[in-house]
């Protein structure tokens, strides 16, 4: 590979937020032990802000953005990994503190290295990305709540996303009723594809309520956070669980302790930046175990690196669907 690659660079100019195309050598990675060919990225939400620079995503100049990537050990200083090795990053502060995924090469630290399970190639790695792996911790806190099939409805929020598409996959093929909650009609045949049986309109959650409402979900996966995580919360049936893993719809709570206290409701927060090794090779492990690869597929797009300040822009206009992954190489 030349020692010349292409990378979406935010930096700042004249004190302003600015985020560009950059050629870059790898002697303007970061002097880390593992050297990775990137061949693919995704499209997350904060992928979104930090490209558009319509959120504080990026907290150091110049950064790569991007905060997954995959592909395959170039060189490598750590035993732990060597030439040829498959391997995906999810966080550990890519596109915020650390330089990320949107280039063709990459140099990181081995402790953010995941291997990549057999069960995936890189685009499919990609394709559950930080959004996948972020579901799959959704999944397993709930179980850990101890909320099961036989308790009643699974509410899943902003469905159609990236979260919430892997989710209702998830939870669907785990034997669970999955209720889909969006504000795109034109979306409920592709959400009943990946297992959704019911559909609620994203408006009837995303208004101010009661502090406690008809109890409907025995349990939730809530990636828009606000007035609709404080509905959801309020709607949640006794010693139910919410995991909340998301802030589309902004970072306030308007809610109150009665869903606590009175109906023993367990709200959830997950992680899924900094998530422990473990936690990390357990959701890895648990999607090669429990995701339809079919349906995977099914919710997938690719895109070429190119199309990444258009593609910016459609999701944080809610646009998207599924999936995004990014070919770097294109």
């Amino acid at each position: 590979m030349s020692d010349t690659f292409r990378a979406f660079v935010a930096d700042e100019k004249d004190g302003k937020y600015a985020a560009d195309f950059r050629n870059l050598t790898t002697a303007d990675l970061p002097a880390y032990p593992v050297l990775v060919d990137v061949a693919y990225s995704t499209l997350n939400y904060k992928d979104g802000l930090a490209v558009t620079g319509k959120g504080k995503i990026v907290r150091k100049f110049p950064l790569v953005c991007g905060i997954d990537l995959a592909g395959t050990v170039a060189e490598s200083s750590d035993a732990n990994f060597k030439t040829g090795d498959a391997v995906l990053v999810n966080g550990w502060g890519l596109s915020e503190s650390e330089s990320g995924g949107y280039t063709a090469r990459q140099r990181l630290k081995s402790g953010h290295l995941t291997r990549i399970p057999k069960a995936f190639s890189a685009k499919q790695a990609m394709a559950i990305g930080t959004a996948g792996y972020t579901s799959m911790l959704c999944v397993i806190a709930l179980e850990k709540a101890g909320v099961k099939p036989g308790d009643g409805d699974i509410l899943v929020t902003g469905a159609a996303g990236g979260v919430g598409s892997v989710a209702v996959a998830l939870l669907a093929k785990l034997g669970y009723r999955v209720v889909a909650a969006t504000g795109r009609p034109e979306t409920h045949d592709y959400l009943k594809s990946l297992g959704a049986a019911e559909f609620i309109a994203r408006a009837d959650l995303d208004k101010a309520g009661r502090p406690l409402e008809k109890a409907r979900w025995a349990g939730a996966v809530d990636s828009v956070g606000s007035k609709t995580l404080a509905m959801v919360l309020a709607q949640t049936k006794d010693e139910g669980a919410v995991a909340a893993c998301g802030l589309a719809g902004g970072v306030d709570l308007p809610t109150s302790v009665m869903p606590f206290i009175l109906r023993g409701v367990k709200l959830l927060g997950i992680n899924s930046v900094t998530a422990s090794a473990a936690r990390r090779e357990e959701a890895w492990g648990r999607l090669a175990q429990d995701l339809d690869i079919a349906k995977l597929d099914a919710m997938t797009s690719v895109e070429p690196l190119s199309n990444i300040k258009d593609l910016g822009e459609r999701i944080l206009r809610g646009e998207t669907r599924g999936r995004v992954v990014i070919d770097v190489n294109k």
